[in-house]
């Protein structure tokens, strides 16, 4: 268990900051950039941290109705963060600024053709969240230790590709890359291991 106080959150913040992120010149320049929040509040039960999931709208025209982190494309001019904060204030309707910024995951490609950016933030307050309908069908508090049990993840092989899939067990559900691979390397982040997710492969229907 991980409580939702002021030593997490200093904790987190330290783990992120001793991660060697990839350097952006690593990943191809043709790839649109995105970005993503790890938004950590308090879990349901209000006493450990959590993360927040979102099942997207399911009238949306790409991935709908699939499990995701909050975050989209970046705008013209925008950075990674700020288009995960922005992004993170139209789904949810939660307001934060940089000071929440608690660090930087890897960047992830896409098969999609994007190139998303995982934004670690900590929110102290989010009593007031708010999905908005017109991008989110519900929201959900992930409790860290959830991510941290041994068979929370598990690797398949498909025949269309060499690279492992990954999947997150979440209840009943099976959860892909991106999303998958950007919260393992967030638990890995936390256990202070180094462990790159570049290489893990999304599942055949999320590749347009």
């Amino acid at each position: 268990m991980r409580p939702f106080d002021d030593a997490t959150r200093r904790n987190i913040a330290d783990a992120c900051a001793t991660f060697a992120r990839l350097p952006d010149a690593a990943a191809p320049s043709t790839l649109k950039r995105a970005a993503v929040v790890l938004a950590l509040t308090a879990s349901d039960h209000g006493n450990d941290a959590a993360f927040l999931l979102t099942k997207r709208a399911s009238h949306l025209r790409a991935h709908r109705g699939q499990w995701a982190l909050p975050g989209g494309r970046c705008d013209a001019g925008e950075t990674p963060v700020e288009a995960a904060l922005r992004e993170l204030d139209e789904e949810l309707a939660l307001k934060l600024t940089a000071n929440d910024v608690l660090g930087l995951l890897d960047d992830y490609p896409t098969r999609s053709g994007y190139l998303i950016t995982p934004v670690v933030v900590w929110a102290a307050d989010s009593a007031a969240i708010m999905p908005n309908p017109d991008e989110v069908a519900s929201v959900h508090r992930i409790a860290l230790a959830t991510i941290e049990r041994e068979e929370a993840f598990d690797f398949v092989a498909i025949p269309e590709s060499t690279r492992r899939v990954i999947r997150f067990h979440h209840e009943r559900s099976l959860i892909h890359a991106p999303t998958a691979a950007l919260i393992y390397q967030f638990r890995e982040v936390l256990a202070g291991r180094q462990t790159r997710v570049t290489d893990l492969e999304q599942p055949v229907f999320a590749w347009k």
